[in-house]
């Protein structure tokens, strides 16, 4: 038997945005480019990370800098030197549905950079490309150049600059040193909040991994050893230079792909560690993740995408953003089935946090069995409890401390898709259950 408790004179705090995504559905070939976006719509998402939108090297016309800004020597101030066609096309549309961007400024992957990288180097003048990016935000926020006046809170200065190390010699996201980073973290955060101050959040840096200071003992004996201590080195490095240097950061970034319950642990550690160098109201995001990403469109993707949205929102986490919402890539494409465009497990997964989310304030919780996670919501009339098996068995449940003789139960398993169910009495392994009271 396992028993969730829940208490709803025990207010825990805001239900946090914990279903973001990263890009979008863009279409294109069978659909036009925003169809999908009613689907980010009708599941309540919160934020869309831009990163890696449009494809490999950004088709060219999307969110990049060097995508907007196309020739550097051009004048940073003349209008006439940025094209926000496409871009303006995609934030607008993610406006119209309800979910506001969360833009990082820089480049996307270059998967391939070995036979040839293009524009995964340091700008080869910071000050100027700070300046370029105070356009873009003013083009999104203050309406420049015939722009607009959007809510934009959140501008990341890169992705993943500590992607160092490869065998390769290579790397697909900063080819530049740990330092050059730092400078042109400091030189942009500078620059966007004296122009923006607290109407814009700044932050950084999208770091790939952060195992090497939040798991040491897994480090040693793995063959890419060296590089799980350049990550660790790079983050060390980054804290001390923000600091020293009085740098802003209004959030830190963060990637894990790691199954439950890694992702918490990391969230735990990683507070831990901004706290130690005085950072104590910088937010924490964990903006690019998808646990066993292979499997998507499983019941144990699914279930494995609930446990960690429902461990993230008791953690010590700000904002989480699955990797990603794409229509055509690869095994990443955690919403969308490739071939019929239709939604799958994880989709329903952030559909069904997003009844939590408009019930506004979690309240007390627990679960007496290891590997099962639950949260519960309530807004002082209506209530609902969220539930993911992950512990590898089956289980009688039961739900105390509220009153569910009138509840609508929905299941998300293999067959089912945050489907009516009858009163929920066993619940099995990779299950996920939402409960409406």
């Amino acid at each position: 038997m396992s028993v969730v408790k829940v208490d709803l004179t025990r207010a825990v705090g805001p239900v946090k945005p914990m279903h973001g995504v990263g890009q979008g559905p863009i279409g294109g070939v069978r659909k036009k480019l925003f169809d999908n976006f009613s689907y980010l719509k009708d599941a309540g998402i919160p934020y869309s990370r831009l990163h890696d939108v449009g494809g490999a090297y950004g088709r060219s016309c999307f969110v990049d800098v060097p995508a907007i800004f196309r020739d550097f020597d051009a004048d940073e101030n003349d209008p006439a030197s940025y094209d926000f066609t496409f871009t303006d096309a995609l934030i607008t549309a993610l406006v119209d549905a309800g979910v506001e961007p969360y833009y990082r400024l820089g480049v996307t992957i270059e998967n391939n950079a070995e036979i040839k990288a293009y524009h995964v180097y340091p700008p080869k003048d910071f000050d100027k490309w700070a300046r370029i990016c105070e356009h873009i935000v003013a083009h999104y926020i203050d309406g420049w150049a015939e722009g607009f006046t959007y809510r934009i809170t959140y501008w990341e200065i890169w992705n993943e600059p500590d992607d160092g190390m490869r065998p390769s010699g290579v790397s697909q996201m900063w080819n530049g040193t740990k330092e050059q980073y730092y400078r042109l973290y400091e030189t942009a955060s500078k620059h966007l909040k004296s122009v923006f101050g607290d109407r814009i959040k700044v932050g950084g840096y999208g770091a790939l991994s952060l195992m090497a200071i939040v798991d040491p003992d897994s480090v040693p004996g793995r063959e890419d050893e060296i590089r799980q201590r350049y990550f660790g080195e790079f983050f060390e490095g980054f804290m001390a230079h923000v600091k020293n240097t009085g740098s802003p950061l209004d959030f830190f970034s963060w990637h894990c792909y790691r199954s439950a319950p890694w992702p918490v642990v990391y969230a735990k550690r990683i507070r831990e560690r901004l706290d130690s160098y005085g950072f104590e109201k910088t937010e924490s995001h964990l903006n690019e993740w998808n646990p066993v990403h292979e499997l998507r469109g499983t019941e144990k993707h699914g279930a494995q995408v609930a446990a960690i949205i429902l461990g993230m929102q008791k953690a010590p986490l700000d904002v989480l953003t699955i990797y990603d919402a794409r229509l055509f890539a690869g095994s990443y494409a955690a919403l969308f089935d490739p071939y019929t465009l239709k939604p799958i497990h994880a989709y329903y997964v952030l559909a069904a946090f997003n009844v939590l989310y408009g019930l506004k304030t979690e309240v007390y919780s627990e679960c007496d069995t290891d590997g099962i996670y639950a949260v519960a919501a309530f807004d002082g009339k209506h209530g609902a409890v969220m539930i993911s098996n992950i512990s590898g068995e089956s289980h009688s449940l039961q739900i105390e401390g509220v009153d569910l003789s009138a509840a609508r139960w929905h299941v998300i398993d293999q067959p089912r898709l945050l489907s009516w169910s009858p009163c929920v009495r066993s619940l099995h392994d990779n299950e996920v259950v939402l409960v409406e009271f």
